[in-house]
């Protein structure tokens, strides 16, 4: 028995050394990607460190994540899903990657084990309750009568 892993960053979290198309999630799901929005300023911040930690050690974030993922002694595959060419020769170097024990440690300072910074189940309170400009009409157009 084995353990399979899928998007152990999150869903793609996009990588500014690997240029990605255009995603449709921050269209289709805006508070999702809101940065005003505290849990998310926390993802934002988690992987600024991570990919903090990816460039002091020579590797991209995608590269980082694949080899955090098959170094656990549990996770016999890791789904890496590159829709282009360039993608998955940058994932590609990532399995071949050995992280030593001091990018582990780190990598758990940033995110202890057993964090879970993304649960798509979790609600997060839509723009039109967060945004005050969605939430009052304007000054001139308040009264009833």
């Amino acid at each position: 028995m084995g353990v399979l892993v899928l998007e152990p960053t999150g869903p793609r979290i996009p990588d500014r050394q690997v240029p990605q198309e255009p995603a449709h999630r921050p269209v289709n799901r805006p508070e999702r990607f809101d940065p005003t929005i505290a849990e998310n300023a926390t993802k934002i911040d988690v992987v600024e460190q991570l990919v903090e930690l990816a460039d002091s050690i020579g590797c991209t974030f995608p590269q980082l994540a694949i080899a955090f993922t098959v170094a656990h002694p549990a996770v016999t595959s890791a789904i890496i899903g590159p829709r282009t060419m360039p993608q998955l020769e940058d994932l590609l170097k990532g399995a071949a990657l050995t992280l030593d024990d001091a990018a582990l440690d780190r990598i758990d300072e940033i995110v202890p084990p057993g964090t879970n910074l993304y649960d798509p189940n979790a609600p997060l309170p839509p723009r039109s309750l967060t945004d005050t400009a969605l939430r009052r009409r304007p000054l001139t157009d308040r009264a009833a009568a």
